[in-house]
């Protein structure tokens, strides 16, 4: 028996291809701020981009609204100009892209409890999201039986600072 080994970047490089091709839907950039400037009980929402062929991301859709977050879902025809536009390296990226209405974006299988966690924070200005870079294995919506990869929640950036926002090593942690 062969045992082949799958890095998040093998899984990113074979999942880029299945993000679409040309949009009829132009999403709004927004300028992100801190939950401190909103209302404390502002109903939490996402506008979530995504493929309408992708399985992962109605998962991880189902996982949100189970969470107490809304969800308007679109179907994008060219989501790496969806990307572009909400400032996402190409080395962040994963299937979909979710946008606050405060305009936060969170990329990939980012889950609830972090979303929630990051939007109740305050924020330097240059922060303006959360990511999961490709697709590990484990995380919500991207659920394979008992398989789990331990992964980084990494912050979203107008410039080139990076940063780990959260380190996820057990499946329990996400919840």
């Amino acid at each position: 028996m062969r045992i082949i080994k799958i890095t998040s970047s093998v899984l990113l490089a074979l999942a880029l291809p299945l993000m679409g091709a040309c949009s009829e839907q132009s999403p709004q950039v927004h300028k992100a701020t801190s939950s401190a400037d909103s209302p404390k009980k502002q109903e939490l929402k996402l506008t979530v981009y995504k493929d309408k062929n992708c399985g992962c991301c109605k998962g991880w859709i189902e996982h949100i609204n189970q969470s107490d977050i809304n969800t308007k879902a679109i179907d994008a025809d060219d989501m790496g100009l969806i990307k572009s536009q909400y400032q996402i390296k190409p080395n962040q990226r994963s299937c979909h892209t979710a946008v606050s209405a405060n305009g936060f974006v969170f990329e990939g299988h980012v889950p609830a409890k972090f979303i929630k966690q990051f939007l109740s924070e305050k924020h330097p200005a240059h922060i303006i999201g959360l990511t999961v870079p490709a697709m590990p294995l484990g995380t919500p919506g991207m659920e394979m039986g008992d398989a789990f990869h331990k992964y980084n929640i990494e912050f979203i950036t107008t410039n080139t600072t990076t940063g780990v926002y959260k380190h996820i090593s057990q499946y329990d942690e996400q919840f």
